[in-house]
């Protein structure tokens, strides 16, 4: 297959890195006046697949076909991202949106159709040193995509593709219940994290930030049930409480740099979803509230 990545930071340059290894052609498609920044060639450093360079083609808009192009832009970003996806140029291609939270994924079917939309997750700590310059700081990289008959061949052998470069990645059956179990675990670790200021390993270790990152789990899958995804608090604390002590997530990231954080993408659907369903979702709404007074 060939692939395009739109949103050629930490996750983007890492799967780019990892596809264009194993020998596939990739392209990175980046902001208009950007391109001159990117040298053609990703260099990826990584706990899982080590240190390597590899050479990638570089744009600011799709112009060529394209079987997958990835999605990998923050939530923020995604409305002005998309002018670089044209709906005529990705014929017969589709995307696999990599961003956090659930609401892009109708946003993208109502642009492409859902015939050339494959919902997608995935589970990793990565950064952008500089452009053309990733950094994998987890030991974990983890895909997941939930298909519909339509793309279903299409992600076995994307699945089979990634693993063949190193990746983990697994086809799901349940694209709700795919998108919640990501979102029942990242917002209340981001939240707990960009609030407390502190890596996971802090949270646990107070007993306030705890019960905060617990309740907010808790609020998270009450709401992802109401949704119709099958989610409970017991596997998401405990894969918490195994989780390394410096992991850090993105949220705190953006908010240390100043950045805009996706307090929509991710924190939204449960406060939304709270209001809609009747749950109390307080533990969720006093987090954000206190990143926002902070910032």
């Amino acid at each position: 297959m060939r692939h395009a990545v739109l949103g050629a930071g930490g996750v983007g340059g890492l799967v780019g890195g990892a596809l264009a290894q194993a020998g596939h052609s990739v392209t990175l498609l980046v902001r208009p006046g950007r391109r001159r920044y990117y040298p053609q060639v990703l260099s990826v450093e990584s706990k899982t697949l080590g240190r390597f360079e590899v050479p990638v083609g570089v744009a600011e808009r799709l112009d060529e076909p394209f079987d997958v192009v990835w999605i990998t832009v923050k939530a923020t970003a995604l409305k002005a991202a998309l002018h670089a996806v044209p709906e005529q140029q990705l014929r017969s291609g589709v995307v696999v949106p990599l961003l956090n939270g659930i609401d892009h994924v109708a946003k993208l079917r109502q642009r492409y159709g859902p015939e050339r939309v494959l919902p997608g997750t995935i589970r990793v700590e990565a950064e952008q040193l500089e452009p053309g310059r990733v950094r994998q700081l987890s030991s974990f990289a983890h895909i997941e995509v939930a298909p519909n008959l339509t793309t279903l061949t299409r992600a076995e052998v994307l699945c089979s593709e990634l693993r063949a470069a190193g990746l983990s990645c697994e086809v799901q059956d349940d694209e709700v219940t795919m998108l919640w179990s990501k979102l029942c675990f990242l917002a209340p670790f981001a939240l707990a994290t960009t609030a407390s200021g502190g890596s996971l390993g802090t949270v646990r270790s107070d007993a306030g930030w705890r019960t905060c990152l617990e309740a907010g789990v808790k609020e998270a899958c009450a709401v992802g049930l109401a949704e119709g995804a099958e989610v409970a608090p017991e596997p998401i604390l405990a894969t918490l409480q195994e989780a390394p002590d410096a992991f850090r997530s993105s949220m705190q990231k953006d908010v240390a740099a100043g950045r805009e954080p996706e307090f929509d993408a991710i924190a939204g659907p449960i406060l939304r979803g709270g209001n809609e369903h009747g749950i109390d979702v307080s533990t969720t709404r006093a987090l954000v509230d206190r990143i926002i007074r902070a910032a």
